[in-house]
């Protein structure tokens, strides 16, 4: 994983319900307004977006979900930590296309497409998952 630039990173917990998905977007927005060239706002709220709700569906109600978002000298990261230590599957092949017909399925997919870099670690309270994007700059 890349280094993070000096300043600390910007972490929250999350409630463990559908509520902690607008205020995840609303934190990786925020934090990215804050780096001289920010990296793909929209991107990363797509992904975060989609990290909280697998952390949401996959996990259980009582354990909190911690957001962590990294400003980077190249871009940003983004983590999303939960109480589960089973990995969410494979980042690096999420499989074939999903069904066009169902709801979801595509997370994992979207996540390994549009980020620079992915992957899953454990953490001694479950797993973080996480994702980079660049600055525009270094695109």
């Amino acid at each position: 994983m890349p280094e993070a630039v000096g300043s600390s990173p910007w972490r929250v917990t999350l409630p463990h319900s559908a509520e902690a998905v607008p205020l995840a977007r609303a934190l990786v927005r925020t934090a990215l307004a804050h780096l001289e060239e920010p990296a793909h706002s929209h991107t990363a709220e797509l992904l975060t977006a989609e990290l909280v709700a697998n952390a949401i569906q996959h996990t259980d109600g009582g354990q909190p979900i911690e957001l962590v978002v990294e400003l980077l000298p190249t871009g940003c990261q983004v983590e999303v930590h939960d109480g589960d230590p089973a990995p969410p599957g494979d980042l690096a092949h999420p499989g074939a296309m999903p069904d066009p017909l169902q709801e979801n399925g595509r997370g994992l997919l979207l996540i390994s497409t549009l980020s620079e870099a992915c992957g899953h670690r454990p953490t001694d309270q479950g797993k973080a998952v996480w994702f980079t994007l660049p600055t525009p700059e270094a695109c």
